[in-house]
């Protein structure tokens, strides 16, 4: 959600289209919520697989990581594009369904605390374990909304948005994991086959409803995702091979965020000069202002309400200050803030800038900056110079972020309104055939049948399979 959100945001910013300037807040919730599903997502032992000297392993792992950042892009660039292109009533329309699902899913999160289901490393325990995929939050956003259609008597876009991605994740994971019994990384969680039908179905939605600038945008968006996931491997393992040890598997994260970010880029860049022009015709404040809230408050919180358990581990923080637990004060703290907060959206205060693209650029760096610091306040605890690899670099890149939105730039000139959906699938195609083969053939070249090391090994195929486990430091014959 962090990424997905301040990639969004100053990408807008630096569009230079004025019209979408009023909806910073709005590409900043959907850009969050776009590239949060691919999280849910196993990767760690596909990356491992590149590393394992086992030829068709390491093509395997190439492959998967393609298909796993195809994914995470499509859903976030779809998300992006969404809020910039449609209409104000169209975007309107979406929020009481997720409004919906975000009090279907904590309802289901108090039930299952009050139950006592563990989600934590025995979570394969659980009578709701299925493959290890978050089917009971499917389950529970179809049910939601459809309690929605039914008090409001109304189904309308956002609901049939929401059912499509739904029922998409359903046939996906049921036909090709419990089906056809495809697991990509066994005994790993098989949410990917849930969400590749999810992308599924948001593409039919798209395409019955003639969305071609947001179906272009999600299908190039996701062509990057998948190179950018292949390739920052790639890069991770020529890396590794000088000898240096530092921090390696977050510099593949960073390279990888990056490649992303170039994606994002991209695709905006191309609508600035081809989407039509939005109106505000029917703007409700309500939307923008909730909006705000969730980007600087539901953002932060999700990520750093996880803070004092570290600070408690490390014994930074007791564990229970004057009765009160410390993550029972961090979350009054919050909703402290969310008082202000909720005041200085109706009062409006002074220093809050008059003009939609000055409103943004604070938004951006608030939160951007929350986060710079909440980041550092987690890592602090533990800090070693390995770490400047990671919060280092974190404050380089909001540095350099802060520095670019402030400058602004000329209103591009509309070009066209054509999107050519055929021609991305194309070229992406290929560039996915050269992206996974030409990765696969670098790395036999460099390692051969050596184990690199920086991971544990992993083999998809042959006698040292997923049924044989993790082995460690052991190079394959």
């Amino acid at each position: 959600m962090i990424p997905g959100s301040l990639a969004a945001m100053a990408a807008v910013l630096l569009s230079g289209r004025e019209d979408w300037f009023q909806r910073i807040p709005l590409i900043g919730f959907f850009g969050a919520l776009g590239w949060s599903f691919g999280g849910s997502i196993s990767y760690m032992q596909v990356i491992a697989y590149t590393h394992s000297g086992h030829s068709a392993s390491v093509l395997y792992g190439f492959a998967c990581l393609f298909v796993i950042g195809f994914l995470w892009a499509a859903t976030g660039g779809a998300g992006t594009v969404l809020a910039a292109t449609f209409s104000r009533e169209r975007v309107n329309e979406l929020f009481p369904a997720i409004i919906a699902v975000f009090v279907g899913w904590t309802l289901q999160d108090l039930t299952l605390a009050i139950w006592a289901f563990d989600d934590s490393d025995f979570r394969h325990e659980s009578p709701l374990y299925w493959f290890d995929t978050d089917w009971v939050g499917v389950l529970v956003a179809m049910i939601s909304v459809a309690a929605l259609a039914a008090m409001r008597r109304k189904w309308d876009e956002g609901c049939s948005l929401v059912l499509y991605m739904a029922l998409g994740w359903w046939v996906g994971f049921l036909l090709l994991v419990n089906v056809l019994g495809l697991r990509m990384t066994p005994p790993r969680g098989d949410n990917w086959a849930g969400i590749l039908g999810m992308v599924g179905g948001l593409w039919v939605f798209l395409w019955r409803r003639r969305d071609q600038a947001v179906l272009w945008a999600s299908i190039t968006a996701g062509f990057w995702g998948g190179f950018g996931f292949a390739f920052a491997t790639l890069l991770k393992l020529l890396e590794v091979k000088t000898g240096l040890n530092t921090n390696w598997h977050s510099v593949l994260e960073q390279s990888y965020g990056f490649i992303n970010g170039l994606g994002m880029a991209y695709v905006i860049w191309q609508l600035a000069r081809r989407a039509p022009v939005t109106s505000e015709v029917n703007a409700r404040e309500w939307t923008t202002k909730f909006s705000v809230i969730f980007v600087l408050l539901g953002i932060t919180y999700l990520n750093l309400a996880k803070n004092p358990a570290v600070w408690i581990k490390a014994k930074s923080v007791p564990a229970i200050l004057y009765g009160i637990s410390a993550s029972a004060w961090f979350a009054i703290a919050y909703l402290l803030l969310l008082a202000l907060l909720l005041w200085m959206l109706a009062k409006k205060p002074a220093f809050i800038p008059a003009t939609p693209f000055g409103r943004g650029q604070l938004l951006l760096l608030v939160l951007l900056w929350w986060m710079v610091v909440g980041n550092f306040e987690r890592a602090v605890v533990g800090f070693a110079e390995q770490r400047l690899i990671t919060e280092g670099v974190i404050f380089l890149n909001a540095v350099i972020l802060s520095f670019l939105i402030v400058r602004s730039s000329a209103s591009p000139r509309i070009e066209s309104q054509s999107f050519h959906v055929n021609r991305a699938i194309s070229v992406g195609v290929v560039a996915s055939l050269l992206t996974v083969l030409g990765s696969w053939i670098t790395i036999r070249a460099v390692y051969g049948n050596t184990f690199a090391g920086h991971a544990n090994l992993h083999v998809r195929f042959g006698t040292n399979g997923p049924a044989a486990g993790p082995i460690k430091g052991r190079p394959h014959p």
